[in-house]
């Protein structure tokens, strides 16, 4: 191995240690490996060994580029829509639209599972995990049933994100990369959905009480009726304009939110006070710039040709039980790095087989909660979930885990 190979590699095992260990060092995560990401990449051109060794770097770095940039640009139009649409609190009116205001705890818990569900595949999984923590906190359960709702919330979000390319980042990144098609995803959400229903099933025991839900009603203006009304309408074009025409979806999702900037300008009051393209600048940018410094990453790693040892899994075991592991390993390993990794090393499947691997590291990151962003999320709000209380679950959520995943296998060979 070359003595720059060995230095890239390190930096790349360093930006995940940086990830793994970010709320130990209280360094964030998209710093770290941004920060090493762009290094890597200039480390390539400094001592590149000949003119086009030079030229190769600079395929590859804008092979990298374009990539990231659509899954970029994709991410910033759906999540201005959702930041704008929580912020008005239409989401908090579709919780109470849909909930009674007297109900059983395990009524509850499995309504809530399936909000989180719906709710995930339309908008990011960190604002979905928020909102439920909320309305998980205005109930007063006691510590041990709170875990319990949450536990579920992490998993239906996580689950409800993999059958739509707005619900997960890496649906989308598999999706880019031509390996899955879109209504193909939508299928997915039968299998997802019923893991989600076990879950709820297995963590309802003993949870009889009725609780009270206290109603609080948001003002509902025309324009953001209007405005959510355009979301959803913007989603169901985007799938179909890619299925009829093969559109991209980072094309109809930008058309769309031109069409909400205008629809804001012309109908609403305060355009002054609140101007709607600041939106924009209220999204996770670092998330964004998290995804950025991986995907610098792992394009590195695959212009160094490393990522052979994750083709060699494949080659041990078939493809349907290494996908079924690398799902478990998603919850030690961030799921975006790893399925980026899969996608560069060349691995050659079947379109049921990356579904079951669009499933596995999708879902799989939730049999821990460290594992996904919606554990880490709920962690920070809920009181009494710790790594241990969650850990309690854990036999739950890896049987939900694998049904679902048993039920995407079936749903792979009806594919063939």
């Amino acid at each position: 191995m070359h003595w720059l190979d060995f230095v890239l590699i390190s930096f790349a095992i360093l930006a995940l240690l940086g990830v793994i260990f970010e709320e130990v060092t209280h360094v964030n995560k998209a710093k770290v490996t941004l920060f090493f990401g762009t290094l890597s990449w200039l480390m390539l051109f400094l001592f590149s060994p000949s003119e086009g060794h030079t030229e190769s770097v600079a395929e590859g770095l804008a092979e990298s580029i374009s990539e990231i940039a659509s899954l970029w640009l994709f991410l910033v139009a759906a999540m201005t829509f959702v930041a704008y649409l929580n912020k008005k609190g239409m989401i908090e009116n579709l919780i109470y639209l849909i909930m009674p205001k007297r109900i059983k705890e395990n009524h509850l818990l499995l309504l809530t599972g399936l909000f989180c569900f719906v709710f995930s595949s339309l908008a990011d999984n960190i604002t979905a995990t928020l909102v439920s923590c909320a309305l998980i906190l205005s109930l007063h359960l006691d510590r041990k049933k709170q875990v319990r709702f949450v536990t579920l919330v992490v998993f239906a979000v996580n689950s409800g994100g993999v059958s739509l390319i707005t619900g997960d980042v890496t649906t989308l990144m598999i999706f880019l990369a031509h390996k899955v098609e879109i209504l193909t995803l939508l299928a997915l959400a039968v299998p997802a959905a019923f893991g989600v229903f076990l879950l709820a099933l297995l963590l309802s025991r003993g949870m009889h009480d009725e609780v009270v839900l206290v109603h609080e009603r948001n003002e509902v203006r025309r324009v953001d009726v209007i405005i959510a009304v355009l979301f959803l309408t913007t989603i169901v074009t985007t799938i179909a304009s890619n299925v009829l025409f093969q559109v991209p979806p980072v094309l109809m999702f930008l058309f769309g939110l031109s069409v909400m900037f205008l629809t804001s300008r012309f109908l609403s009051t305060d355009s002054d006070l609140d101007p709607i393209i600041e939106y924009v600048r209220t999204i996770e940018f670092d998330t964004l710039f998290f995804f950025l410094g991986i995907l610098l990453i792992v394009g590195m790693l695959k212009e160094i040709q490393a990522l052979g040892s994750f083709v060699e899994v494949y080659h041990v075991l078939p493809p349907i039980a290494a996908n079924y592991f690398m799902g478990i390993f998603s919850s030690l390993i961030d799921n975006v790095p790893l399925t980026a990794a899969l996608l560069k090393a060349g691995i050659d499947m079947t379109p049921g087989e990356w579904l079951g691997l669009t499933y596995s590291v999708g879902v799989g990151g939730s049999l821990l909660v460290i594992g996904s962003a919606a554990g880490i999320v709920a962690m920070s709000k809920i009181p009494g979930l710790t790594f241990a209380s969650y850990l309690r679950y854990s036999l739950f959520l890896l049987v939900a885990y694998t049904l679902g995943y048993g039920g995407v296998y079936l749903l792979g060979l009806l594919l063939h």
